[in-house]
């Protein structure tokens, strides 16, 4: 089970490879060469033993214009130590393997995600004798994907939307549609996904989201972070029973989209002990755009 957003951000890259290569291309128009096969590497390059250093994320990456080694880096904070490690990283790498290296920083930050595009230089000012270039992946270049049919086009990198921009009003959509998006693909993958998305929500009202629109998701349920949530809901429905969570739930997507919810609709909701119907006003609680649209065919 994937045990944090650090990890999570990684996973995704080990899960499918050649997001890194799309989102290079496409999300930063850095012109670089279509892949035949990638290979995952050990990610420790330590030389003498008491110095430890290790990169989050090291792939191989095949090219008809010859080999390249994606390292990738999680950045939650600006890290001034990294300005020298990261310049390590890749002359190690390029002296060791005798391939490209290409320093990919992914952060949920935008002001992190500001610091680590600067390039780093060593020499005389002015005149460098080493500069480097990260190529940063952060909310402001990678797409927001609110779309279910945009989503549907490329699952990966609607994975990568949510767990960069899975915050604040847009939530509610982004996250809406990529669940719509994760049952056109193969249940187990889906699974997998769904845990990355999990794990990098921070924000507990997108996290109980997101919850909520799994629990209609069967395969979910064939994974570790299923009988997490599982656990969870059985002492929930101890101490409120499984319609007050449910009624809990669409009070709560209403409010997480910042719709007014009037006393009548509310004790409706709160009053009502039918699954099935409390199953159709959470479906419509992520797209109506005033509380009353709830009960629209009178249910």
């Amino acid at each position: 089970m994937v045990g944090s957003s650090h990890e999570a951000l990684h996973r995704i890259f080990q899960k499918d490879p050649a997001l890194l290569t799309r989102a290079l291309q496409h999300v930063l128009r850095i012109p670089f060469p279509e892949p035949r096969d990638f290979a995952a590497m050990n990610v420790d390059l330590t030389e003498i033993e008491p110095v430890e250093r290790r990169v989050d994320t090291l792939l191989r990456a095949e090219t008809d214009e010859g080999v390249y080694l994606l390292v990738v880096e999680s950045q939650g904070q600006p890290d001034e130590r990294k300005r020298g490690s990261w310049p390590y990283y890749l002359s190690y790498l390029h002296e060791k393997y005798r391939c490209e290296p290409v320093l990919i920083v992914i952060t949920q930050s935008s002001a992190t995600a500001r610091w680590a595009a600067e390039p780093i230089h060593f020499g005389v000012r002015g005149c460098p004798s080493l500069t480097v270039r990260p190529f940063v992946l952060g909310p402001d270049n990678v797409p927001l994907i609110a779309d279910e049919r945009e989503a549907e086009q490329d699952v990966p990198l609607a994975v990568l939307s949510a767990m960069t921009h899975g915050r604040g009003r847009q939530a509610p959509a982004i996250l809406e549609s990529l669940s719509a998006a994760l049952r056109t693909i193969d249940p187990d993958t889906a699974a997998v996904f769904v845990q990355f998305v999990d794990s990098c929500l921070a924000d507990p009202q997108a996290q109980h989201m997101w919850r909520d629109l799994m629990t209609a998701m069967q395969y979910f349920w064939r994974h570790p972070l299923a009988e997490q949530v599982r656990e969870e809901g059985r002492e929930e429905g101890r101490e409120e029973g499984r319609a007050q969570e449910r009624a809990a739930a669409i009070l709560r997507t209403l409010q997480w989209r910042q719709i007014d919810v009037p006393d009548d609709v509310r004790e409706r909701i709160l009053a009502s002990a039918d699954m099935d119907q409390l199953d159709t006003w959470l479906d419509r609680s992520y797209q109506v755009t005033d509380a009353w649209e709830l009960f629209a065919d009178g249910s």
